[in-house]
């Protein structure tokens, strides 16, 4: 495969995590509004329903768990830079190659493994909130966990692969989302 190749497919990867951090991220805004509401009612008004006050955690669950591969997109994790952040752009890259390869992937597949029975269960029972008057799909929710990883694996590629294209083909222009060949933060190259 060309560069050029790797490089485009590794960009259309990414635009699977641009979207989803960037639509998940409107839930922010009904967090804060609900959470509002919420409050007014309860208040004012002294109503309240669990239906309402779980939908916030369900809200708050999907806006970190669809959003974990977004910021990975964004190099917006924590990061021990010590010395990271006195390093060359190429020693960058080979400890994001290395660190998706041997970290993020292990991690990310060991993740699914053991939710897959949780989430399994978890639809064969069609699970329910424990509460009266709760919100009825806790499956659907507990199924966003493998979503996450699904999607983390698919930013942990495209990092992989703009990496390989930097690393390997340092002549080539590595195409990233942002349209800027210079711009290596949007690649995963640093």
């Amino acid at each position: 495969m060309s560069p050029t190749t790797l490089s485009k497919f590794a960009a259309r990867l990414e635009k699977i995590s641009v979207f989803s951090g960037q639509a998940i991220s409107w839930l922010t805004l009904l967090m804060v509004l609900t959470t509002f509401l919420i409050v007014v009612l309860r208040y004012a008004f002294e109503l309240g329903w669990i239906a309402l006050q779980e939908s916030v955690i369900y809200m708050y669950a999907l806006v970190f768990l669809i959003g974990i591969p977004y910021t990975l997109k964004q190099d917006g994790h924590v990061r021990v830079d010590i010395f990271y952040c006195n390093m060359s752009p190429r020693s960058k890259a080979w400890v994001n190659l290395l660190g998706t390869l041997f970290l993020l992937f292990p991690v990310t597949l060991f993740i699914a493994w053991v939710s897959w029975d949780y989430v399994t269960a978890s639809w064969l029972m069609k699970e329910q909130s424990g509460e009266a008057g709760g919100l009825p799909g806790v499956y659907l929710l507990k199924s966003s966990i493998l979503l996450m990883t699904g999607l983390l694996l698919i930013q942990g590629i495209s990092q992989v692969l703009f990496n390989i294209v930097y690393l390997f083909y340092p002549h080539s222009e590595p195409e990233t989302t942002s349209g800027n060949p210079d711009d290596h933060s949007h690649s995963g190259v640093l």
